[in-house]
């Protein structure tokens, strides 16, 4: 029950900063969850979660939806997706949980420095940022949604850039969680064994705190600078990726 409660407020924590930014919970909350009630029981409740914190935003904010980077992303993303969701069920998640860590570390530091160089050099066409390499990174993060539904730090490199208004950015990133975390439980309801007693029980107990942390969150979003909006959206990254890679290495090198 210890460890329930820790997991609980690491959701509260986590959800409170995605309700902030519009992404972050699944990438913030993945590594510690790991290690308290493992990777297929953490990963099925932050699709849970990540699911319904999706749906209160969009019922909030939809109207600053940006319907045409919506579409423009999902195409991408979504095919990324049946092959996260196989590298989940068929590869050893530890070695997986390492390359999302060093992916998530340079994309939140390669981000981080850009938000301190001139306002000039940050402003790229956005037929610029829906080159060859943008579609590459979209579909790299429907992959690690389909695997962990943490597919958000290579997302967030484009539409940053195409989104720019953090209510825009956070509205159609929650809408696309929602559609991305949608086909992935319905795919999940296929297997009998997603739907069990444990992961129930889990739910039931951690949901009331990541509530808490999504109002909260809600809440803190309209008072956020736009550039420190941005600079935390980073920030998290990073951070995130370093605590992944440091604590699956540890696994990886105690199992030999």
């Amino acid at each position: 029950m210890r460890l329930l409660i820790i997991s609980a407020l690491v959701v509260m924590l986590t959800h409170l900063l995605e309700g902030i930014a519009g992404f972050g919970g699944a990438v913030m909350a993945l590594p510690f969850l790991n290690l308290t009630l493992g990777l297929n029981n953490s990963v099925h409740l932050l699709c849970l979660f990540g699911w319904l914190m999706a749906f209160y935003i969009v019922l909030r904010s939809w109207r600053q939806i940006n319907w045409k980077e919506l579409g423009f992303i999902s195409i991408f993303a979504g095919t990324g997706m049946p092959l996260g969701l196989f590298l989940f069920e068929y590869l050893p998640g530890i070695q997986l949980c390492i390359l999302l860590g060093i992916f998530m570390g340079i994309v939140g530091i390669h981000g981080f420095m850009c938000q301190f160089k001139k306002a000039a050099a940050a402003n790229v066409a956005l037929e610029k940022n829906r080159n060859i390499w943008m579609k590459i990174l979209l579909f790299i993060g429907g992959i690690f949604q389909g695997a962990f539904g943490c597919g958000g730090p290579c997302i967030v490199i484009y539409s940053a850039k195409s989104m720019p208004d953090k209510g825009s950015f956070r509205a159609t990133l929650s809408l696309l969680w929602l559609l991305l975390n949608s086909c992935r439980l319905g795919v999940w309801s296929f297997n009998n064994s997603f739907w069990n007693l444990e992961l129930l029980k889990m739910f039931a107990v951690i949901l009331p705190f990541m509530f808490g942390g999504l109002v909260l969150g809600d809440l803190l979003h309209h008072k956020v600078n736009e550039k420190h909006f941005k600079i935390g959206v980073y920030s998290l990254l990073t951070i995130s990726g370093i605590i992944m890679v440091f604590n699956n290495a540890a696994a990886l090198f105690g199992q030999r």
